[in-house]
């Protein structure tokens, strides 16, 4: 596990977005695990200003987004598949046919599930997957739990993040309670990992995440047993956990 410190969310975000850069250079028809929420926002703006000065091309590559909420279908003003669109998608030469995301508004969810990650098979494995993390672990939308489920699955959201997701709704009535996610599993069976985060509302998720320890209770700190992830935080993070540099 690499632990790199940057100062802000503008060098965050430049360091996720170059190393992405690098992975579809060096293949062209990469498959990408996306997230979204205010987290990678910059990334994607940075990697967007590298497509227009036309460094970096998307033509040949797959995107498989982490999660949607259940009930939304892709036009609402607060799907996942909206927010990429609008923030990522419609921005760069990605094939809309190649840009994959779990369908929240399916009749049979368990169903959408599996499919979902039937597709991700067939598309030979997610080789980059990018991360955000919430304030308690959770990384997609796989809460802490005395269980965590391997694949793509249907969650009941914790309660903590049906309210950080409320300011986005105009009333809190209309917040979904429950999303599909790739479960831990999925996540893991990518190649390469690459997880942001800022603030120190996020140090004490980081914490648990470098400790050394594997808990159910902190989702995030199962990327501990994967052999190739990068973690990219910033100083007030580094700071609130008393780390000092960049860890190889």
């Amino acid at each position: 596990m690499r632990v790199v410190v940057v100062e802000n969310d503008k060098e965050m975000s430049r360091e996720a977005a170059n190393l992405i850069q690098e992975r579809i250079k060096e293949k062209p028809n990469s498959v990408l695990g996306l997230a979204t929420g205010s987290t990678p926002i910059g990334t994607y703006k940075e990697l967007i200003r590298y497509h227009e000065q036309g460094s970096v091309f998307f033509s040949k590559a797959t995107a498989f987004n982490l999660d949607e909420y259940c009930g939304l279908d892709g036009d609402h003003a607060q799907s996942y598949a909206r927010f990429m669109k609008e923030n990522f998608f419609q921005s760069i030469d990605i094939d809309s046919e190649n840009t994959f995301i779990p369908k929240g508004n399916a009749e049979d969810k368990q169903v959408e599930c599996e499919r979902y990650d039937a597709l991700i098979r067939e598309r030979g494995g997610i080789d980059l997957q990018l991360l955000g993390i919430g304030e308690n672990g959770h990384i997609g939308f796989n809460e802490p739990n005395d269980l965590l489920s391997a694949g793509t699955h249907r969650v009941e959201l914790d309660q903590g993040t049906i309210e950080a997701n409320s300011r986005f709704f105009d009333s809190y009535e209309e917040v979904p309670k429950s999303a599909l996610t790739m479960g831990m599993g999925t996540i893991l069976k990518a190649k390469e990992i690459v997880l942001l985060a800022s603030g120190v509302k996020k140090a004490e998720a980081i914490r648990g995440l470098l400790s050394g320890k594997i808990s159910t209770k902190n989702p995030a700190s199962f990327l501990q047993l994967h052999p190739r992830v990068t973690i990219i935080i910033d100083r007030e993070i580094a700071d609130a956990i008393q780390l000092n540099q960049d860890i190889a």
